[in-house]
């Protein structure tokens, strides 16, 4: 379902949503949540001369929030103390859901890919583990690496394919099970800390780019269906004429052959952005559905009656979100 599709709607009704009555006075500053994927150090020195650029070119302070994991970014919208955000498919989609956030834009991967890959990583050493077969034979002599709960590829996508399609529960399965950011489970796996852990291939590019040495111990055992790219989400709530500069700001950076706005993008991964929608975490909410199906399936507490209501409950939301991509892809043809 992933392969098939990549989300890519335009955001110009989002951008005068609440245009009608009493606006909100402009903001005089913005806080810009990052998720954490790695280190802060890391993670700011790719990002500030970002913020930088796009403080300048909005000619207000923009400023950079740091959470230790994704949780305290959605609650950071939630709450109005975080404006705009870098999210992954999954923490967007909870964004949206639980913090009144909307998809603005999703970044593209600076090689053109449509997307990302998860991955499950071992240390090069480890022989005897070549596949999740491997891995998940040998889970009770096993120390494993989870993503944060908020992450796409470090926790709900390896939970459909690799755990609920086989009926596992790893926290059961594995002698332990710890959960972290992508470098700290690289770190970890690389240093024969944990025995297996979750990655992506961004985590891996970055790792090979900044700790080659460490890059060099993992050996990839399984990787994942294609993994939408990540959207930035602000919070619905702001005011129209802050949306609007931001979301001109950051469809025009890059476009414009300026080598400095290319550099900074390149160093965070990424070409110039694209226009999109909550339309693009419709795959992760299909994914996010099937585990719930899987799960209840083989859920033995409930009853039989229980089990059918809650079963085609999910199969009315999965049958939505199937007229709604069809609605989407119908448009797209009709537009070419």
């Amino acid at each position: 379902m992933l392969k098939q599709w990549i989300g890519r709607m335009t955001l110009a009704a989002a951008v005068t949503a609440g245009a009608a009555g009493l606006q909100a006075e402009e903001l005089k500053a913005l806080n810009f949540g990052i998720i954490s994927t790695e280190s802060s150090s890391n993670l700011k020195g790719v990002w500030e001369p970002f913020l930088e650029d796009m403080s300048a070119k909005l000619d207000m302070e923009v400023k950079g929030f740091f959470a230790p994991d994704y949780a305290g970014i959605i609650q950071g919208m939630r709450f109005d103390k975080v404006d705009i955000a870098w999210h992954g498919n999954k923490s967007a989609m909870e964004a949206v859901d639980r913090a009144g956030g909307e998809v603005v834009v999703q970044t593209v991967a600076a090689d053109g890919s449509p997307g990302y890959w998860s991955l499950m990583i071992v240390h090069k050493d480890s022989t005897n583990l070549n596949t999740v077969e491997d891995m998940l034979a040998n889970a009770k002599d096993l120390t494993f690496g989870n993503g944060d709960p908020n992450s796409t590829s470090g926790f709900l996508v390896p939970s459909y394919y690799i755990f609920a399609k086989n009926d596992v529960n790893p926290k059961k399965a594995f002698k332990r099970t710890l959960n972290s950011s992508h470098e700290t489970n690289a770190m970890a796996v690389a240093n024969k800390q944990v025995d297996v852990a979750t990655f992506n291939t961004e985590g891996m590019a970055r790792l090979q780019l900044n700790f080659p040495e460490k890059a060099d111990n993992l050996k990839v055992i399984w990787k994942s269906p294609l993994i939408p790219s990540d959207p930035l989400v602000w919070r619905k709530n702001l005011p129209a004429q802050t949306k609007q500069k931001v979301y001109d700001f950051l469809m025009s950076y890059g476009t414009t052959g300026d080598e400095k706005e290319l550099k900074i993008l390149a160093d965070l991964g990424w070409a110039p952005f694209r226009a999109s929608s909550n339309d693009q975490l419709i795959p992760i909410r299909q994914l996010e559905m099937f585990k719930q199906k899987a799960v209840i399936e083989n859920d033995s507490h409930y009853s039989a009656q229980e089990k059918t209501e809650k079963l085609a409950d999910i199969e009315a939301q999965l049958a939505g979100l199937d007229r709604r991509l069809a609605a989407l892809d119908a448009a797209r043809e009709e537009s070419n």
